[in-house]
């Protein structure tokens, strides 16, 4: 499985620098990225600078801008357009994903119909790198209070890489806690809540929340006899 960082706001303080220099095994500047601004595009708040701002580095949302050796750009509608074998060299040689944050059915609908989403389970040393929308897109759900763009499907179902949904931007003005605790009790399964400063880390050894800020987890699984729980640091 592709290895995970799924930041609520990017790679906003020292913690979650530090564990994507650990997903990588080598500084950030050694380490060549592809950005993914797709999901800006979509949603009813949509429009050509909150993309063009994520791919040069100039959001508020640190991704593109961390010193990488390299930055590329990845717009997934186009690559239906585009030769297969060259688009997944691309991806292949990439050390990381820097998926834009936007509307999550959108970035979905694209990351199934590009072809992209059926690359992620042969890209063991890849590190994802999500972006609020971009890390929502993972989940098996992001709830009906996330629905903006209207998917052909109907529904409000993502990817199902990992086993947990996602509520970013708590603290905000509309992301409240209430509003999270309403979303959790229709989603059903685990789920996190997380403000700017946290991220969850997704490896092969399991779960972890990597913050300097406020998270919570709602709907707990219930431990499972002799099982192997990821690690969740205190907050």
């Amino acid at each position: 499985m592709v290895k995970l960082l799924l930041t609520d706001s990017g790679v906003r303080n020292a913690s979650i620098l530090a564990a994507l220099v650990d997903l990588l095994g080598k500084p950030i500047a050694e380490a060549g990225a592809l950005c993914i601004p797709t999901a800006g595009y979509g949603g009813p708040y949509g429009d050509p600078g909150g993309p063009w701002r994520f791919s040069s580095g100039r959001s508020p949302s640190p991704m593109t801008g961390l010193g990488w050796k390299s930055v590329g750009m990845l717009e997934l509608t186009a690559l239906p357009g585009i030769d297969r074998e060259r688009w997944v060299s691309w991806v292949r040689e990439a050390d990381a994903l820097l998926v834009n944050g936007g509307d999550a059915l959108y970035l979905c609908h694209w990351m199934r119909e590009s072809g992209l989403a059926d690359l992620f389970p042969s890209l063991r040393d890849t590190v994802y790198v999500g972006l609020s929308a971009g890390s929502m897109v993972l989940t098996p759900r992001v709830g009906r209070f996330f629905v903006g763009w209207k998917p052909p499907t109907g529904d409000d179902s993502a990817l199902g890489v990992v086993d947990f949904s996602l509520f970013p931007h708590l603290g905000s003005p509309d992301n409240t806690m209430a509003e999270a605790e309403r979303w959790a009790a229709e989603i059903g399964g685990p789920a996190y809540a997380t403000d700017a400063q946290t991220a969850v880390k997704v490896t092969d050894g399991g779960v972890e929340v990597v913050s300097e800020g406020y998270w919570k987890l709602l709907n707990p699984p219930s431990p499972r006899p002799g099982g192997r729980r990821g690690r969740r640091p205190a907050r």
